[in-house]
């Protein structure tokens, strides 16, 4: 891949969405909710504090976070859906 977010910026490669309940029945594509469970693809080098420093990111390539469900912009890379968002986005990373 070709993209490199700059600043504060996270590429996520979303979990796919779920299509069975727990017990089994499927759910339409209509009323699947939009995952808010994704793995880092890429990150920006940080933002720039006061006195011109960079301020390193607290998420890594390959961390699995829990983001915001409305949070970033949906973008298409190479026919692979991808978000962009902010590092102050992401609630949680899973361990």
């Amino acid at each position: 891949m070709s993209l490199k977010p700059l600043a504060d910026r996270v590429l996520i490669k979303p979990d796919a969405a779920e299509q069975k309940t727990a017990s089994g029945l499927y759910i339409a594509s209509n009323a699947q909710e939009k995952p808010q469970r994704g793995t880092v693809i890429a990150v920006g080098a940080g933002k720039m504090n006061d006195k011109g420093e960079r301020m390193p990111l607290d998420v890594h390539e390959g961390d699995v976070v829990i983001y915001g469900k409305f949070g970033g912009n949906e973008i298409k890379v190479d026919g692979e859906d991808y978000l962009l968002m902010r590092a102050d986005d992401i609630y949680a990373v899973v361990e």
